[in-house]
């Protein structure tokens, strides 16, 4: 149903709501009208309280009036949703008027003695009114959304059409032509699907929408050279098969897409039983502690069920060739202790339920603990037989050795070595692949599970790839893009054998409680060198003196991260937008830092400065919510803050010229990521400084928005000037949405409570 903010309140709408910014929208709204409606028996009946009362009535039905325009605007540019959205409209401007007229109370007494309603007299009136405008709202911003959902849904229909001219293509003009289009239609199709992953409020979701975002923004690159290969060869059949295997990966993404987004996934998609032994094993720890308190609710055989299940799923480590014996053993045999724990565990609750007893007798208690803690012990033992041997296979493949002698065999035309050393890599590709089905067990959040899922079916689906690409290139030894071809395969195989140890390190953090809420700042797509516009900049590695160097550095770094989550966990309201960008950069910060260790997502220089690009552009965001967030409020501090708050943007001008500024030689590269790390550090500096000053703001502002206020007061503060653009009479009036609903949104702001 409803997200909770919602829920929770008496004015539901009834409608599912999904994202972020529908939810943050309608929160500030919910909380305004039911203090609004709290609020009516309470008012004293002066003369500036009524003058006030009504100054924000007519103000609230000027807001609607704007808000209703924006949606009318949006049925008029989209016809299948035109009735839903003029209906919903015009109760918004129905309630709005209600409101306005139950709160035109100049002259209560006279207005009563007439027999007419005013807020004082008509409270049902009222209550009827605001859930009406609530609702109504409510539907206006879902009905938006759902422009959002069809716009991606026409920009993957634009990019299928594209990708089925490019499979019958036969020329090269031809095919070069069409790839341009089809360039520039996924870069929209990345941008739209971006912004909605990020606005998902399921992590789930958010996790399943970067695995096909990461999908098609790898298989992109690979469609280029696979189909050139085709083309340049066309009589070849391991290149066809090889094409054929791109486009084939491409729909899929393209259609899990369009699954997110309409939730139109398949039903036999959804797992009835845990999805991994770590979720089964946290459920079957729930319900052995809820025995305390739900003695005689509880049965045993609910507990036995879902032990056997877990016991049937550690089956994928006991029955893998690649689980050492001392592991299998060990596994084997805490599983016989939990049973027999279980069992104890049953005969002292049985025993407590003869006794009439009201809570766990002691040796109920202690059973309960025994029973805990062996089954935390089959957890650590799962772990350590997952994530030991990945780490192991990891090192032994870290040389590329079977993907270096592949490249070469292929660049010979030695067809035997070719079938010899595909046969190694299918092995390899069958540990990987174990590995991360084990690994899946083990990863301890859902979107975690996804990752390791995605994993799974990437080297399944690369490991054939590159043999058919290496059988082409031994066919065809001279031929450049067969070996261009080869080589973006093998990058695809090695970048993803990175993303496992960052997998992994993911799955240890989880484990051991470290950073489970962090979330990792990604923007796709990456730069790279096969990126067109970036054919001039050199991604380089840091050499051991100069991660060396930069290490120090890149621990100060990390000491201010944990200064600015500090400071974030201070804030009660941790979706506040100051706190959520706060966050974001935090988390930016954090993977610049790891760069100075040789870990985590940035890999190259280039990596890093684009990084710097991001975090800059975010930090321009943070200051103009700072800026909007003093000037709500009169108090003595808005002058050090506007100081402090330029400063802060003079250090992201910096840093943004520093990332973009072109540079070349190793010295002068080094010296760059020395200046980019340095100017990050003082943009944390000046955010951790401005965050307790925000934080004392926004109290204030909460509190100032409480009292009531005078209609000129109000409308100084919530409307916009005349003289300001209206956005409704821009040229570029096309293409309304959520954000522009969002933004008159901001008017419809009610009373609140002291």
């Amino acid at each position: 149903m409803a997200s909770s903010p919602c829920s929770n309140s008496s004015f539901d709408s009834g409608l599912e709501i999904k994202t972020r910014s529908v939810e943050q929208t309608l929160i500030p709204l919910i909380s305004q009208i039911t203090t609004l409606i709290n609020h009516k028996d309470r008012l004293k009946k002066s003369e500036k309280t009524l003058r006030a009362l009504q100054g924000v009535g007519q103000a609230v039905s000027i807001a609607v009036g704007r808000f209703v325009t924006v949606g009318e605007a949006i049925a008029t540019e989209n016809q299948e949703l035109r009735e839903e959205m003029n209906l919903a409209c015009s109760e918004a401007r129905r309630a709005g008027d209600t409101i306005a007229r139950l709160t035109d109370v100049a002259g209560t007494e006279r207005l009563e003695l007439d027999g007419l309603n005013t807020v004082f007299t008509d409270r049902t009136g009222m209550v009827k009114a605001a859930r009406m405008l609530l609702s109504s709202v409510t539907k206006v911003l879902v009905l938006a959304d759902r422009i959002v959902i069809k716009q991606i849904i026409a920009s993957r229909n634009k990019v299928l059409i594209t990708l089925e001219q490019l499979e019958r293509v036969f020329s090269f003009q031809e095919f070069v032509q069409i790839f341009s289009q089809f360039g520039n239609e996924m870069v929209e199709f990345a941008h739209l699907t971006g912004d909605r992953q990020n606005d998902l409020k399921d992590e789930k979701k958010k996790a399943r929408m970067a695995v096909a975002r990461a999908v098609l923004e790898k298989c992109t690159m690979m469609l280029l050279t696979a189909s050139k290969t085709c083309l340049r060869h066309p009589d070849c059949e391991s290149a066809r098969i090889n094409k054929d295997a791109v486009f084939h990966r491409m729909r899929f993404a393209l259609e899990l897409v369009i699954q997110i987004v309409t939730d139109s996934r398949p039903s036999t998609d959804t797992e009835i039983l845990p999805i991994s032994i770590y979720s089964g094993i946290r459920d079957f720890k729930a319900m052995v502690e809820r025995l305390r308190e739900e003695l005689y609710c509880l049965t045993r055989e609910n507990l036995t069920a879902l032990l056997e299940r877990i016991v049937e799923q550690t089956e994928d480590f006991t029955d893998s060739a690649y689980t050492r014996h001392e592991h299998r053993e060990s596994i084997l045999q805490l599983c016989h202790l939990v049973r027999q724990e279980l069992g104890q565990l049953g005969a002292h609750w049985g025993h407590a339920q003869s006794l009439g007893a009201n809570e766990a007798t002691e040796e109920m208690e202690i059973s309960i603990l025994k029973t805990c803690h062996c089954v935390n012990e089959l957890r650590q033992e799962l772990h350590k037989a997952a994530v030991g041997p990945a780490v192991e296979l990891l090192k032994y493949h870290a040389d590329h050795t079977v993907l270096k002698t592949l490249k070469v065999s292929g660049g010979e035309g030695n067809l035997e070595s070719v079938d010899e050393y595909s046969c190694r890599l299918t092995e390899q590709k069958e540990q990987l692949v174990e590995t991360c089905r084990l690994l899946r067990h083990v990863s301890g959040t859902e979107p975690l599970e996804i990752t390791c899922v995605h994993a799974e079916e990437t080297f399944q689906v690369i490991g054939p790839q590159i043999i058919s690409a290496a059988q082409t290139l031994a066919l065809h030894p001279s031929s450049k893009i067969a070996k261009e071809n080869l080589e973006v395969f093998c990058e695809a195989w090695e970048s993803q054998l990175s993303d496992i140890s960052i997998l992994l390190r993911e799955i240890n953090d989880v484990f051991e409680g470290r950073r489970g809420d962090k979330r990792t700042y990604l923007s796709l797509p990456r730069p790279g060198k096969h990126l067109p516009n970036l054919k001039m900049v050199k991604a380089a590695k840091l050499d051991a003196e100069e991660q060396s160097t930069v290490a120090k550095l890149g621990l100060e770094l990390r000491l201010m991260t944990s200064d600015l989550d500090s400071e974030r966990e201070k804030w009660e309201d941790h979706e506040h937008e100051i706190i959520r960008q706060a966050q974001s950069m935090s988390s930016m910060a954090y993977s610049m830092y790891l760069f100075t260790r040789g870990e985590g997502l940035l890999k190259t220089t280039l990596d890093l400065f684009h990084q710097a690009e991001v975090f800059s552009e975010e930090g321009f965001q943070l200051c103009s919510s700072m800026q909007a967030l003093s000037s709500q409020v009169r108090d003595e501090e808005k002058v050090m803050m506007a100081s402090e708050t330029e400063r802060l943007v003079t250090l992201c001008q910096q840093l943004q010229v520093t990332a973009k500024s072109m540079v070349q030689g190793k010295s002068a590269t080094f010296l760059k990521v020395e200046s980019s790390i340095q100017n990050t550090k003082g943009i944390l500096e000046s955010v951790v400084f401005l965050l307790p000053v925000c934080h004392k703001l926004a109290k204030k502002s909460l509190s100032e928005s409480s009292s009531l206020t005078s209609p000129q007061m109000w409308r100084e503060k919530h409307l916009p000037s005349p003289d300001k653009e209206d956005p409704l009479n821009s040229k570029n009036s096309s293409g309304f949405g959520v954000k522009s609903l969002e933004h008159h949104m901001a008017s419809l702001t009610f009373l609140e409570s002291k």
